[in-house]
């Protein structure tokens, strides 16, 4: 029988290298940014080494770590990473270099929760922290509850965006020190920066709210003092809820037009999710439900993408990829499920890939 030959074969797109500025990466394969709520004062520890190891021997192209606060009051909860303090940067770079060693590219997201911040973790009920229980002051775009059980917030005024665009500028920096070659800035899910986005959450009357340019800006300051910060050479990502979900909500429309102006400012690629803005928003739950959002918004922008949201199987993911829908696929609780799926999605895609040499046994 004869040998097709190497070069006429077609190979997975999921498992070809992407370059983004000066960085590469080995795989189309990320793991999305999922908080641990393991952390003491903002210091990684033992739990983060060996989760995000395990996902960096597993195979993935990326490794991003979770929303990591620019400030303490900006955690969603006690137990949220941060990067607020030089002193966080030696507990990070433990997790950088482990992760860069089992050749996946090490990343961080930067957030801020605002008006859902200070709360207690899921495994408690996450409901909010009064004072007594170790919860402190929550700030958003407007004066207006998460929902009817969270405190009402204090609006922002101009010196605080000032000061909160400065310290996601300065994790920026801290991030760099620590050996993360990727940054992502937390845009979505209700937090700080997409409650400005959305006009449900938004109903400032000053020079930040009402349209749609006053609503981008300060996320576009945040960008922009970040982008200033990271060496020119490596890439910046963006987080975004292509839609609230709800009438009269951020939606699609608004989310091309803002991923233009992403790409204007530098950034490299949108990582596109929804929802978290409303807590009784009902997203249409199925396999890949979110993809149609990531493929308009590199069709109509010709910035590079990131498909996210019950991606679970390696011939889907490669569809994705193919179709030209997004360019990388971020995978969540799938990578909690199976640290190692890359690994297999590659034998079941019939792409040949290196395996940490102690597994190199159980390759088959």
């Amino acid at each position: 029988m004869a040998i097709p030959d190497p070069k006429s074969v077609i190979r997975p797109r999921l498992f070809s290298r992407l370059a983004l500025r000066g960085v590469e990466f080995r795989n189309r394969v990320f793991l999305s940014p999922m908080c641990q709520y393991a952390a003491r004062d903002g210091y990684a520890g033992d739990w983060h080494l060996v989760h995000y190891g395990a996902r960096a021997a597993g195979g993935v192209g990326l490794v991003l770590l979770e929303a990591t606060a620019v400030a303490p009051e900006g955690r969603i909860s006690p137990a949220d990473l941060g990067l607020w303090s030089d002193d966080h940067i030696p507990s990070l770079r433990r997790l950088a270099d482990f992760i860069q060693a089992q050749g996946a590219v090490a990343g961080i997201q930067l957030a801020h929760a605002g008006r859902k911040a200070s709360c207690d973790v899921p495994a408690n009920g996450g409901k909010p922290l009064p004072p007594e229980r170790g919860g402190w002051p929550i700030f958003g775009a407007s004066a207006l509850p998460f929902s009817s059980v969270h405190p009402t917030p204090r609006e922002l005024d101009e010196k605080a965006l000032a000061d909160i665009a400065e310290d996601f500028a300065r994790a920026a920096e801290r991030a760099l020190a620590a050996g993360f070659k990727v940054v992502e800035i937390h845009a979505a899910h209700g937090y700080l920066l997409h409650s400005f986005l959305s006009p449900l959450s938004n109903q400032r009357n000053d020079r930040y709210g009402g349209s749609f340019e006053n609503r981008v800006r300060f996320p576009l300051d945040v960008v922009a003092a970040v982008r200033d910060a990271w060496p020119e050479h490596l890439p910046l990502f963006v987080r975004i809820s292509a839609t609230d979900w709800a009438e009269g909500g951020w939606d699609l429309d608004q989310s091309i037009r803002f991923g233009d102006q992403l790409k204007d400012f530098g950034v490299d690629l949108v990582d596109v999710s929804s929802g978290g803005l409303l807590p009784d928003a009902v997203p249409p739950l199925a396999p890949g439900y979110q993809v149609p959002f990531a493929q308009a918004i590199r069709a109509r922008t010709d910035i590079a993408t990131g498909a996210v949201g019950l991606i679970t199987e390696p011939q889907q993911a490669e569809a994705v990829i193919t179709s030209g829908s997004a360019d990388v696929v971020f995978l969540g609780r799938e990578l909690l499920r199976n640290p190692h799926w890359p690994l297999h999605a590659a034998a079941a895609l019939g792409e040949e890939v290196d395996w940490p040499t102690p597994y190199i046994r159980a390759r088959g």
